[in-house]
């Protein structure tokens, strides 16, 4: 059955304007720049990942799956879409509580739509499973690239301060990163500029110095908005969305951000 909510978050991207990637499957073959749209030279001095650019959310698939043999996948979905959706609308009400909440409210009503017993040590197994995630394969050539050039790397996510240390110090990444902004601050969520700002200040930068990377496209098109040049980490191959934006550049994995970054030319320093 068609839904047209389910829908918008679901298939939530964007296509590129000044500097696209070209895919051809999985692999960036060029980087475009249409005549008459491509901005000036900037000098990119830092990059600020959301969360699931660097994590796969493959373990809480594998949990849900685990705990509900042949109904994991669905639960999963419908949680995920639930997560997104409350923090949007508390954002909307003023009724803010923070990621961990919004994230523990979506199972409850998630596993209730589905009619799935969840008893406190199913929603315990599920819920730490956002602890444990693991990094994509690409991650950490890619920072390494990154570094390489000089950048400064950091997170702003929506994550909760403690799922993003988590997730970091167990897989090893903390030392990587600079800054780990947790939107909790603005007690907000992206896309609300003022959550996307939390970066400028952490870093001390213009939101033109900073290089914003996207797992979603309506987190691509709330940073465009904002003003960050952005970069969309489109892993499932969506197709773009219609939101008045438009991300940088665009490619399946962070081998095609590193490559994006060493076409832009012009970053590094502080």
């Amino acid at each position: 059955m068609r839904s047209t909510r389910r829908d918008f978050v679901k298939r939530v991207g964007l296509g590129g304007v000044a500097f696209v990637s070209t895919l051809r499957g999985n692999v960036s073959e060029a980087l475009e720049i249409p005549a008459g749209t491509a901005p000036g030279p900037r000098r990119l001095k830092a990059v600020a990942f959301d969360a699931f650019p660097i994590f796969s959310p493959a373990h809480v698939v594998a949990r849900a799956e685990a705990l509900y043999p042949g109904r994991g996948a669905a639960l999963a979905e419908e949680w995920r879409i639930r997560q997104f959706e409350y923090a949007w609308l508390r954002v909307v009400s003023r009724h803010y509580v923070d990621f961990w909440q919004v994230t523990e409210d979506a199972l409850n009503f998630s596993a209730q739509k589905l009619k799935l017993e969840l008893d406190s040590n199913e929603r315990d197994a599920l819920m730490g499973a956002f602890l444990e995630l693991a990094p994509w394969p690409d991650v950490v050539p890619a920072l390494t690239s990154l570094a390489g050039s000089n950048l400064r790397l950091g997170f702003l996510s929506n994550f909760t301060p403690r799922m993003l240390e988590a997730n970091l110090q167990t897989s090893g990444l903390r030392g990587r990163f600079e800054h780990v902004i947790s939107t909790v601050l603005a007690r907000s969520y992206k896309p609300d500029p003022r959550a996307y700002e939390l970066a400028t200040k952490a870093f001390g930068l213009r939101r033109e110095e900073i290089l914003f990377v996207a797992h979603a496209g309506w987190d691509a098109a709330g940073a465009k908005s904002f003003g960050y040049p952005t970069f969309w980490v489109n892993r499932p191959g969506l197709p773009v969305e219609r939101l008045s934006a438009s991300p940088d550049g665009e490619g399946r994995d962070l081998s095609d951000l590193a490559l994006f970054v060493e076409r832009l030319g012009g970053v590094g320093g502080r």
